[in-house]
């Protein structure tokens, strides 16, 4: 079984339809299954993994609907509707129970395999947002996403400068370590000699005034010597 091949689980009662979308599809490269009843087709997505399921609604045994509602706890898939019955209600119905598209009989072949293509293109595209995995750094409810570059209180995303955020960066990923001016002038600023350290308290207090709370104060001042974020 070739792993590059997608697998498209047909769920269709009309024997010649089914078997001419399978054909068609194999000539595509697709790799095919056929239930001809609901409940067997049920199984079949339920117990394996698939691409795309193309689901009729008027099934024997188990209508379309109910087994789109009865996939949905269980797996993702996408599923294609293909129906003769073009009413709005139907439609709606069908998206409803979790479908992620509507074809209507009688349809050309070449617009199933349209959709399917650009199905595919979104669900690749989708793959690869959410392959960007986020390094997550936490402190208390404050929570920063460093390659998205987010920072959340809660829900609540805080808007920070570059330099607001990367002096907030550095602080919590040295939980518990007292950072002076001088080593924060260079983890922040890259330290040059026109940066006078006074910057940094005066950035402290920017931060400061952007997320600290009534009830919450972040990050603590070392007399002397620098400032710390304590667990």
């Amino acid at each position: 079984m070739q792993k590059n091949k997608k697998r498209v689980l047909i769920i269709e009662d009309e024997k010649n339809l089914a078997r001419f979308v399978e054909l068609e599809l194999k000539h595509e490269g697709y790799e095919t299954m056929i239930c001809h009843d609901g409940r067997s087709g049920l199984d079949e997505a339920l117990q394996k993994e698939w691409d795309v399921i193309l689901l009729d609604l008027m099934l024997p045994e188990l209508n379309g609907l109910e087994v789109c509602r009865r996939i949905r706890p269980f797996k993702q898939t996408p599923i294609i509707i293909m129906t003769a019955r073009d009413s709005v209600i139907d439609r709606v119905s069908g998206l409803d129970q979790g479908a992620d598209d509507y074809i209507v009989k009688p349809f050309a072949i070449e617009e199933l395999l349209a959709r399917l293509r650009s199905l595919f293109r979104r669900l690749d595209l989708s793959d690869e947002h959410t392959q960007i995995k986020q390094t997550v750094v936490t402190y208390r409810d404050l929570t920063i996403e460093k390659e998205n570059r987010i920072v959340r209180r809660g829900d609540d995303i805080i808007d920070l400068t570059k330099r607001e955020y990367e002096l907030l960066l550095t602080l919590m990923e040295n939980i518990n370590v007292v950072l002076s001016r001088d080593v924060l002038l260079e983890k922040v600023w890259g330290y040059t000699p026109e940066v006078e350290t006074n910057v940094v308290d005066v950035y402290i207090r920017y931060l400061r005034n952007k997320i600290d709370t009534s009830s919450n104060s972040y990050v603590q001042t070392v007399r002397g010597t620098g400032y710390v974020m304590r667990s």
